[in-house]
């Protein structure tokens, strides 16, 4: 499956803001998008251009906007995602443009210029998304598979195989805990 940088980088920034919901976490993690600092060191770790000042107003519609987002991972068939999307994407006031801005090649920018970073992301995050569902790919939108953890992650692995969100986290762990459970059985 090919995916642009553009593409790529709106899929992390989606995943991302997925994972800053209690919901995204361990049962009781607390939600880490809560104020307006948490919202600007977001916008700075995804490089998010043309924002402009953010106030109280784009923290809302941004933690509105990742309840939106979720109910696409958890869409019970493509027809529903593909509503859902139609839906958060029309919203944003999409306006597709492109754009070689920060030393970064042509790539397609598909939200308005001086738009929100609440319909930046609907509109860039949505494409992306719909580009994953006109793949038939949908299924690559997944939650990790560790008991203890519900991470967002897109699987871009080639075999579609991943199960965690970070291997090198929930899969070391609960590859750690099978192989100390053998070895009790084994001992007797």
């Amino acid at each position: 499956m090919l995916i642009t940088h553009d593409t790529r980088c709106a899929l992390d920034a989606v995943v991302d803001l997925l994972n800053t919901a209690p919901e995204g976490e361990a049962p009781g993690a607390p939600d880490t998008l809560t104020g307006l600092p948490a919202l600007e060191e977001f916008v700075r770790r995804h490089n998010i251009s043309d924002v402009g000042i953010l106030g109280e107003a784009d923290l809302r519609a941004v933690r509105e906007l990742r309840a939106r987002l979720a109910e696409v991972f958890t869409a019970r068939d493509d027809r529903k995602a593909a509503e859902l999307l139609n839906a958060l994407v029309a919203s944003a006031g999409t306006t597709p443009q492109l754009t070689d801005h920060d030393g970064y090649n042509w790539h397609v920018h598909y939200f308005a210029p001086g738009a929100s970073v609440a319909d930046h992301l609907a509109a860039d995050g949505g494409m992306a998304l719909a580009f994953i569902v006109v793949a038939g790919e949908r299924e690559r939108l997944r939650h990790c598979e560790a008991p203890d953890c519900r991470h967002a992650f897109v699987d871009l692995s080639r075999n579609r195989s991943r199960r965690y969100c970070d291997s090198r986290t929930c899969g070391n762990r609960l590859h750690v805990a099978a192989y100390r459970a053998r070895q009790r059985d084994a001992a007797g």
